[in-house]
């Protein structure tokens, strides 16, 4: 499963967990300004916003599980089994299949603003990338400085939410996660009140009391509220590598580790923890097996070519021994 988040100190910045038992081979991909991304039900885009996010090329596309453009717009898909649903293709829609969803949104718009405007005459259709790779059950969180929404495509056609808490999950439907945060809404980086019985001395016995009854398990509703208090209570200065750091520490409250979540045919795990400066365009990542913080910058590139641009992601620790 996984977990998408968003967070603002001088720049901003949004990022996601990709947890799951297996994964295709990913590589931090630019899509450069004048990559012709072909559409299945619409013309070919032949000069659009520049792209960088992790994505599994193949055939020549890639496709992303999360993105951001030149212009400050971030966008990452999360598993939404069950509830996730697509249409044919219809007259009167823009028909965009679900793999395209991503490259076709960050390629033409520059804002949170446009990609409301943009998803206003959206068809998702469930059109396959081909037959090996049929469409994947998703919902997406989509954010810039000024805010983030939710986008769910479902069997009663497409929601868009808004999102004040920056923080999106998998199951249940975005509404529900966000009606949990109501059990806990007592929760508190300070220490708690004696509002159990003032007249009876109930001293403490540990920090972090305030936060007691916060969920610890990793089932998605558990994580949705352990990111929004983590993320709603965070304190970071405004340097670069602070917030950077603090961001990672946000996601790393849900962090998955090998062994505590049995599937079939294994151990679901965090893959990687990705983090991205919108405004500058730097994408940082993490892995399973390596903490190092690596960043691949979009301005490094020619982002006026025509070319894909990819780094494979480094998935060996990197331990420095000091003696």
């Amino acid at each position: 499963m996984c977990t998408a988040a968003t967070y603002r100190t001088h720049d901003f910045y949004m990022g996601r967990t990709l947890d799951y038992e297996f994964s295709y081979p990913s590589e931090v991909t630019i899509m450069p300004r004048r990559f012709p991304i072909h559409l299945r039900h619409s013309t070919v885009l032949t000069e659009h916003y520049a792209i960088i996010g992790m994505a599994y090329v193949t055939e020549g596309y890639p496709l992303y599980y999360d993105a951001i453009n030149e212009k400050g717009l971030g966008m990452a898909g999360l598993n939404f089994v069950g509830n996730a649903a697509y249409s044919s293709p219809c007259a009167g829609k823009e028909n965009i299949a679900q793999f395209e969803f991503i490259p076709w949104l960050l390629a033409r718009c520059a804002d949170l603003q446009e990609a409301r405007n943009a998803l206003e005459t959206l068809n998702l259709t469930d059109t396959p990338f081909n037959s090996h790779l049929p469409s994947a059950s998703l919902h997406w969180i989509i954010a810039d400085a000024s805010g983030a929404i939710v986008v769910e495509s479902m069997a009663d056609g497409l929601h868009i939410y808004d999102n004040p808490v920056g923080v999106l999950t998998n199951n249940p439907p975005f509404p529900q996660q966000l009606a949990i945060l109501n059990r806990y809404r007592g929760l508190s980086s300070r220490q708690p009140e004696n509002t159990f019985a003032p007249e009876i001395e109930l001293p403490y016995y540990s920090r972090g009391m305030g936060a007691k009854g916060l969920p610890g398990d990793l089932s998605s509703d558990s994580r949705f509220v352990r990111v929004a208090f983590t993320r709603a209570n965070s304190v970071s200065s405004e340097g670069e590598s602070e917030s950077v750091s603090q961001f990672f520490h946000i996601l790393g409250s849900v962090d998955q580790q090998r062994g505590c979540c049995e599937v079939k045919g294994g151990y679901e795990i965090t893959i990687y923890t990705a983090c991205y400066n919108a405004d500058k365009g730097i994408y940082y990542y993490t892995t399973y097996d390596n903490h190092q913080i690596t960043a691949v910058k979009l301005h490094s590139e020619n982002i006026d070519g025509t070319e894909l641009i990819s780094y494979p992601m480094l998935t060996g620790e990197h331990i420095l021994e000091q003696n």
